[in-house]
C-alpha cells in the first residue's frame, strides 16, 4: 500500500459548548490539517496522487470555508451576534472539536472524490487529534 499527505495551514477560531476549560471561551488556532491518500497501485506517474491535485482542491475549500472563521456549533449562544456583525462563520450540527473539524475536513476530501484514508487536525504546535474511518 502506497500513502502520501498533504499539509495545508489555516486559521481559525473556535469554542466548545458545555466545556469547563478554557475552550469555552471564543479563541483562535493556527490550524494544521494532513490529508492521507492511500493506493494498492501508482499511477502512470509512479504516483499515488499529485500533491498539487489534493492542494488544489482541498486548500481552496480549506480557504473558502474555513481559514479566518468562526467554526461554531449551530446553536451556540454567540451565532446571532457574530452573524449580525457580519462575522464569517463555519456552522457544524456538533461541538467543534479538533476531532469534527478532522471529520469535517475527511468528509470533504471524501466527497472530492480523494481516496482518503485519514486526516488530521493541529489545532496547537502539541496537540492534535485524527479522524478516519
Amino acid at each position: 500500500m502506497y500513502r502520501v499527505t498533504r499539509q495545508i495551514d489555516f486559521c481559525y477560531g473556535h469554542r466548545l459548548l458545555n466545556y469547563e476549560g478554557k475552550c469555552r471561551y471564543l479563541h483562535g488556532h493556527n490550524g494544521r490539517a494532513f490529508i492521507v491518500i492511500e493506493a494498492a497501485q501508482l499511477d502512470q506517474r509512479g504516483m499515488v496522487m499529485d500533491f498539487s491535485d489534493i492542494k488544489d482542491v482541498m486548500k481552496q475549500w480549506i480557504d473558502q470555508n474555513l481559514d479566518h472563521r468562526m467554526i461554531l456549533h449551530r446553536e451556540d449562544p454567540a451565532v446571532p451576534a457574530l452573524e449580525e456583525l457580519g462575522e464569517p462563520l463555519y456552522l457544524l450540527d456538533c461541538n467543534p472539536t479538533a476531532e469534527n473539524i478532522a471529520r469535517v475536513i475527511f468528509d470533504v476530501a471524501r466527497e472530492h472524490g480523494f481516496p482518503v484514508v485519514e486526516t488530521r487536525l493541529w489545532e496547537t504546535p502539541n496537540c492534535y487529534a485524527t479522524y478516519r474511518p
